[in-house]
């Protein structure tokens, strides 16, 4: 197999009227990643090496789309929707140059498995000429059927062509194929287009391939891996299939998730052994956790590296770049952006720490913010080694605390701290005898004359 060359053929010209969306349906995401882009990404991972997608709708932003998750991959226009061998046509000049097996996919399916592919791929190298990847639904209404005789796939059926007896048959076409690309150009070739639609079907070139006396076979899949999205409602059940999946994959690796189904994976998250996932977090894209963390509840993660054994949340918010180095802790209602926070230092409840650097062994008291927006440009906050933020606290960036610097409870640091330096950045306090009583008499006697008037 390693010495096959492969192509995989994508179509994903199609409009998704269904989802009722300006975008592109293929283009909708699942765990954060395009659906087209889970398609690429189970290709290469069963061996094809390249990649050609036939876009239609939305072509320019298909275009720019795929730079970002197949950068080597070719785009070919369907210019017309003509069918599905006329799509898979659109792509003639990367078949027709000679590859061993050719996958024809389909952007909107987007959990199919690479070892589904792969065992197609096997029926190739076996002298199999087409192999039709087929599935059995929990109801064969609607679906295609797969003919079989001795063993061979003589024609895919559309249900209503099909016989009573043909109907009873739930072993349904799931659309993909493998193709013998010696074959292939030969066989799409001869499709037609006399049917009511006047289109060209891919389902044809089985019984044409049959007629040459070719090798037709089925293999099969799981209901979930032939599962299509046409709608908003489909698109979250394969959400919720995918995220079932990761979930189980995690913890089989040693994470432990105390309520498994209340947690969302992104399709990129790493996350290493013995940590503990609380209920209700979610992780976004761009997340990698060491091992031995700990996540508490309702979290929510994202363009985060965090290191082992750190401490997060509840109710923490980790936004791209926040960078935790090991045993740090990020506690209950703070938010970290752009922000390294080095080992053992604490941001324990109610902060902000944004564009800065907290120290080893720093501590950042409650309510403390890093005022690193003027309105028109980001400053950094540097805050040293085994520092000490009392709360409520203002830093305004640019500003630097140096080692070991202890800042006054409620602050507003507007000037560098010097090491071991103590400041104090507020008004001084003064208390006035009487004065609270006679405040409240003069406000008491105000309001009543509001309800009077």
């Amino acid at each position: 197999m390693s010495q096959r060359s492969c192509l995989s053929v994508i179509l994903a010209a199609g409009e998704g009227t269904r989802m009722k969306s300006a975008l592109p349906k293929v283009l909708h995401k699942i765990a954060g990643l395009p659906m087209v882009a889970h398609v690429v990404k189970a290709a290469e991972a069963a061996g094809a090496g390249d990649q050609a997608l036939v876009i239609g709708h939305g072509a320019e932003e298909m275009r720019k789309a795929a730079q970002k998750f197949a950068p080597k991959a070719e785009c070919f226009v369907q210019e017309k929707r003509l069918g599905t061998a006329h799509a898979v046509l659109a792509a003639r000049d990367a078949i027709s140059r000679g590859y061993d097996d050719i996958l024809v996919m389909f952007g909107d399916t987007p959990l199919i498995d690479p070892a589904v592919l792969i065992a197609a791929r096997l029926k190739l190298a076996k002298g199999a000429a087409v192999v039709v990847i087929g599935f059995r639904p929990p109801s064969p209404a609607g679906y295609g059927r797969l003919i079989e005789k001795a063993g061979k796939l003589m024609a895919i059926r559309e249900e209503k062509d099909c016989t009573d007896e043909e109907k009873k048959i739930t072993f349904c076409n799931a659309g993909m194929m493998a193709i013998a690309g010696k074959q292939a150009l030969k066989l799409l070739e001869a499709v037609g287009h006399h049917n009511a639609k006047g289109e060209y079907y891919l389902t044809d070139i089985v019984e044409i391939a049959a007629a040459q006396d070719l090798e037709v076979v089925a293999s099969q899949a799981s209901f979930e891996n032939a599962l299509g999205i046409n709608n908003r409602a489909e698109l979250a059940q394969a959400e919720g299939i995918w995220q079932t999946r990761r979930r189980r994959e995690a913890m089989l690796s040693g994470v432990t998730l105390i309520a498994p189904e209340t947690v969302f994976f992104s399709h990129d998250t790493e996350i290493g052994a013995d940590t503990v996932v609380e209920p209700n977090v979610w992780f976004g894209p761009g997340v990698t956790i060491a091992t031995g963390a700990k996540i508490h509840a309702f979290s929510h993660i994202e363009g985060a590296t965090i290191a082992s054994n750190c401490d997060v949340g509840p109710f923490a918010r980790l936004r791209p770049g926040a960078d935790l180095r090991q045993k740090a802790k990020v506690g209950n209602f703070c938010e970290v952006k752009q922000a390294v926070i080095e080992e053992g230092a604490k941001v324990n409840h109610l902060t902000y720490i944004g564009d800065a650097r907290i120290g080893a062994g720093a501590n950042i008291g409650a309510g403390t913010i890093t005022c690193n927006y003027d309105g028109y440009s980001k400053f950094f906050t540097d805050i040293g080694e085994g520092a000490f933020i009392g709360s409520n606290s203002s830093l305004v960036a640019p500003v630097t605390i140096g080692k070991g610097g202890y800042i006054a409870s409620g602050s507003v640091i507007t000037e560098d701290v010097a090491e071991d330096a103590l400041a104090f950045g507020r008004a001084r306090q003064r208390s006035l005898a009487g004065k609270g009583k006679e405040l409240r008499e003069r406000f008491a006697s105000a309001a009543a004359a509001r309800k009077k008037g």
